[in-house]
């Protein structure tokens, strides 16, 4: 019996362990390096309106206050959120420029192949700047909640949920500053679900207790209101930024559990939208404080002002007509005299009578 020597093929070569490459991983929706094009457009506009936003916010809290009246906790927030939001920019410009222009013709499977790398260095330190920007937009509001209640028991929950992001998110960034070019997303489905369903729950359950605690305080007091100044603006700003922060991190949970690419596109633009939502809160806080001081400051300087122009107490002018009688001749002259509120008496010859 002849024994054939049968050649193994190609596909019986490879280790049962092989990770096929990442090009070859099944994704839904947009391609990557599109994705990459429109999140980076997409956070360039916001990011934009948050600089305005942040000039606004700087202004309402130092215009015409002392220095030791600024609230310089809330200022080195504010800074913060600019610092990394600006660099989050900055790496998502150079990611792009590396995808696109830089390795576009010499990384394996082009452009597409590149995004989807997460052993790239790019994607790591944008990993880490959206955990930190989210997690000190979620302290910030848990903060905001124990100031309002003035009550430790109400933050714990929110303070929990807000150390489980930050574990979960940090341990997210470990995993994938170890990763290879082929270990695919790293940020596995576990993970990412955790963190973000942690986050959203963070920020609705703190917000939704401000929010009622500030109601309350409006629904107590209206009944004692001598003003028409209300805490109803502040309200609504809390909530309207509670669900714009919402509205966008629930679609990127959607797209993070449906494996869709958009969600590359929707994590961009949450940066961004984190530091809008925590400047509109402070930009209107600010103006109506600075809209209660200009009350106070008018009436008291209207006060002043009429206390310091009434026309001052001058004294009476009193005419005198005096009579003298000389040698059986009967002279009448009348002199005008300036008399402090009182009637003098002038000493004349023989006779006289003072009015």
């Amino acid at each position: 019996m002849e024994l054939v020597k049968v050649q193994p093929s190609k596909s019986s070569l490879v280790h049962p362990l092989y990770i096929p490459p990442i090009t070859t991983m099944t994704s839904r929706g947009i391609p990557l390096d599109v994705a990459a094009i429109m999140s980076t457009a997409l956070e360039g506009i916001l990011y934009g309106f948050s600089i305005l936003m942040f000039i606004g916010t700087i202004w309402a809290l130092t215009y015409k206050r002392r220095l030791r009246e600024v609230n310089r906790l809330i200022v080195a927030v504010t800074v913060m959120l600019l610092i990394l939001s600006t660099v989050h920019m900055i790496v998502d410009i150079i990611r792009l420029e590396d995808g696109l222009v830089k390795y576009r013709d010499t990384f394996p499977d082009g452009p597409a192949a590149f995004f989807a790398d997460v052993s790239q260095i790019t994607y790591v330190i944008k990993n880490a700047i959206y955990i930190s920007h989210t997690l000190l937009g979620d302290g910030v509001v848990i903060y905001r909640c124990y100031v309002v209640w003035q009550s430790a028991r109400i933050v714990i929950l929110p303070s929990i949920l807000w150390c489980c992001s930050a574990l979960t998110g940090f341990s997210a960034v470990y995993s994938v500053s170890q990763a290879t070019s082929n270990a695919g997303n790293i940020f596995t489905k576990a993970t990412g679900q955790s963190f973000f369903a942690l986050t959203l729950s963070t920020n609705l359950i703190s917000s939704g207790l401000l929010a009622y605690r500030i109601w309350k305080i409006e629904c107590n007091v209206s009944a004692l209101r001598t003003s028409k100044r209300t805490l109803t603006p502040i309200l609504r700003v809390l909530v309207d930024a509670a669900i714009l922060y919402s509205v966008v991190l629930f679609p990127t949970l959607i797209c993070f559990v449906c494996s869709n690419n958009g969600q590359y596109v929707m994590l961009d633009m949450l940066v961004p939208i984190i530091s809008i939502a925590f400047y509109m809160v402070l930009v209107r806080v600010a103006i109506s404080q600075h809209a209660q001081d200009y009350v106070l400051t008018t009436f008291h300087r209207g006060t002043t002002t009429e206390q310091e122009t009434l026309p001052p107490v001058k004294p009476l002018r009193v005419h005198i007509s005096r009579i003298t009688q000389i040698d059986d001749t009967l002279t009448h002259d009348m002199e005008s005299e300036n008399l402090p509120s009182t009637c003098k008496v002038y000493p004349v010859e023989e006779q006289s009578c003072a009015v």
